[in-house]
């Protein structure tokens, strides 16, 4: 990619408005959107994984959406790779890539030049499976990589070893010309938010959607194992009502809103703004 071409980049957690703030600033500035969410990737997962409609995206292109199917893994890497590819087709159109999400390790791993490790081969996971928890804690030593609290599960300290940055081999400081800023909203407004969206997407059948996915891809499937879908699995086992459905996903989303800021917080380079200040703010960044 370009380095000397704007990106603009608007984080915040779920339900935050980063959608319509993208959307508003992009008819401003002649912007596209890659949206960096790792529900909205998936084909056929519109209401439950709150996806922006055709009207929510009022005529701006939108890129990452409905990438790959629910039974299909996609990882950070792969995002790296697909957005890299979108952002640079932008800049040569002479439009500004906007990206926006709340999924913090997508977007860092494009403002900051994540290099990802090799993917584990077979004979990787092999010779992984046959060490004992001394020798991966050795391991982990000797590779700089940094010991959990929890250290005693092997499976979550084989995530560790592969997961991106444990070489380093990241930028210590956003890409130049990088925008990147972030909604700042309240605990309340945030719930608040969240319980309107719920109300919504049952609102909009997202109870049939999920029969559908169910059927068609299968409830073990990747992406039926998380959110709103997996709720509603329980709603149609009998197991809760309608109502604990929805007070469910209210919680679920506002763990996830915390994860999310949890993340963004460790992030200096962001600039925190009300949603009023934000547009302006950008725009004159990039003047």
């Amino acid at each position: 990619m370009a380095t000397d071409r704007p990106i603009v980049v608007i984080v915040g957690p779920t339900a935050s408005g980063k959608t319509a703030a993208a959307v508003s600033l992009a008819k401003k500035i002649n912007g596209e959107i890659v949206c960096a969410d790792s529900r909205t990737v998936y084909k056929d997962m519109n209401i439950g994984t709150a996806k922006p409609t055709m009207h929510d995206r009022q005529g701006i292109t939108h890129w990452g959406l409905d990438v790959i199917s629910p039974f299909e893994r996609y990882s950070a890497a792969q995002f790296q790779r697909y957005a890299r590819s979108v952002i640079s087709d932008i800049h040569a159109r002479g439009s500004v890539p906007i990206i926006v999400g709340g999924t913090g390790l997508y977007i860092d791993s494009i403002i900051f030049d994540y290099i990802f490790p090799t993917p584990p081969t077979v004979e990787d996971r092999e010779s992984f499976e046959v060490m004992s928890l001394e020798q991966v804690h050795i391991h982990c030593i000797k590779n700089s990589i940094e010991l959990p609290e929890q250290n005693k599960n092997k499976r979550h300290l084989e995530r560790l070893i592969h997961a991106p940055g444990n070489t380093g081999q990241r930028r210590l400081v956003p890409k130049n010309n990088t925008i990147v800023v972030g909604i700042a909203t309240g605990k309340e407004d945030i719930k608040q938010r969240i319980e309107q969206r719920t109300e919504q997407m049952f609102d909009d059948g997202v109870v049939d959607e999920a029969k559908m996915l169910g059927k068609k891809y299968g409830w073990q499937s990747e992406a039926m194992k998380g959110n709103i879908y997996r709720i509603i699995k329980n709603y149609f086992n009998g197991q809760i009502d309608l109502q604990a459905a929805k007070e469910k996903n209210n919680i679920a989303d506002r763990q996830l809103a915390k994860r999310q800021m949890t993340w963004f917080r460790r992030n200096p380079y962001i600039v925190w703004l009300v949603k009023d200040e934000l547009e302006k703010n950008i725009i004159a960044r990039l003047d």
